[in-house]
């Protein structure tokens, strides 16, 4: 059989294949019948160009198999871990509908209205602003997982956690031992972005260190963000260690110091946070705390469909050649 022009319905495929419009919709879910019977059901539809109406499956059974993945995807591990996301819903039969917020509040709120709009059946979401009102919007039928903080203002949300206290002061910790004592604090936010757990604990460790720390903020891309970083790096009083909240600002620091003629580790120790994958092809190589990403999404996932729990990750500090002592 040729393939067709025009959508074909379900109907179009049941006459086709000879069977009732519960058979088809079993076979081609893999559901009912026949090894053979479903590979024939499966096959046809190919040949004639069907592909399931979500919102048709939508009214039939209730759920969209639709789930909204939301986070600032310009932060480059951002980017590769929505990716995996995405995988594991489709190894579950699920369907991902990202969207980029960007950093900015604003934005992960129409997103969150577009989401409702949407009938998402769920929602994985890094938060920009874990403490907004505006998750609410997203009703009690939607199961929401958020990763990395918890969303305050929505009960009932499932959380997976990040241990930032832990990762925070490990790092500066890092920096402390090697004898740094004025260390740089970027932060992956815009100016208008609401405090978050990471950045709000460290001063208070750094001060436990005795170290004192400069903290800014800077957009998540890495090109956009090194102009910032240049003039943290600027004069006599710059500090001999940056700790990053993101190795996309890591990465913003290499070329900031090549531009200031600084070299790393020699001139400028840089610690990371999230293990990026261009960690290792950096040269010297990235010093940074590193994620268990692959639970971290099961985990994730797995909270869409049983809610309960709170997940709590650690990262490990992988020591590469970005730091050295004073």
């Amino acid at each position: 059989m040729s393939r067709q022009q025009g959508r074909r319905t379900l109907q179009d495929l049941a006459t086709a294949a000879g069977l009732s419009l519960a058979a088809t919709s079993y076979a081609l879910r893999g559901l009912r019948g026949s090894e053979a019977t479903i590979l024939r059901v499966r096959q046809l539809a190919d040949e004639m160009g069907y592909t399931v109406d979500p919102i048709a499956r939508a009214l039939a059974s209730g759920r969209t198999g639709w789930v909204g993945v939301s986070g600032s995807l310009r932060d480059l591990w951002q980017q590769d871990f929505s990716v995996l996301l995405t995988r594991a819903l489709r190894r579950g039969g699920r369907f991902a509908t990202i969207a980029d917020a960007d950093a900015d509040p604003e934005l992960e709120r129409r997103i969150v209205e577009q989401f409702a709009a949407q009938r998402v059946e769920g929602a994985l979401v890094s938060p920009v602003d874990p403490t907004a009102d505006y998750w609410q919007l997203l009703g009690p039928e939607v199961n929401v997982v958020s990763i990395g903080d918890a969303l305050t203002n929505r009960p009932g949300s499932g959380s997976v956690l990040f241990d930032n206290a832990y990762g925070v002061r490990t790092a500066l910790a890092h920096l402390a031992e090697l004898g740094h004592r004025r260390v740089g604090l970027l932060v992956p936010a815009l100016p208008s972005t609401p405090g978050r757990p990471a950045q709000l604990l460290a001063p208070e460790i750094a001060d436990a260190l005795g170290i004192d720390l400069v903290a800014i903020a800077a957009p998540a891309a890495t090109a956009e963000a090194v102009e910032v970083v240049s003039d943290l790096l600027a004069g006599s009083a710059r500090p001999t260690g940056v700790f990053c909240l993101s190795d996309s600002l890591a990465f913003a620091v290499y070329r900031a110091a090549r531009d200031e003629g600084l070299r790393i580790p020699e001139d400028l120790s840089v610690v990371g946070y999230d293990d990026h994958q261009l960690a290792v092809l950096v040269e010297p190589g990235l010093t940074t705390m590193a994620w268990d990403e692959d639970a971290i999404v099961e985990a994730a996932v797995n909270q869409l469909e049983n809610p309960g729990g709170i997940p709590l990750f650690r990262p490990d500090l992988v020591v590469r050649g970005s730091t050295s002592a004073v």
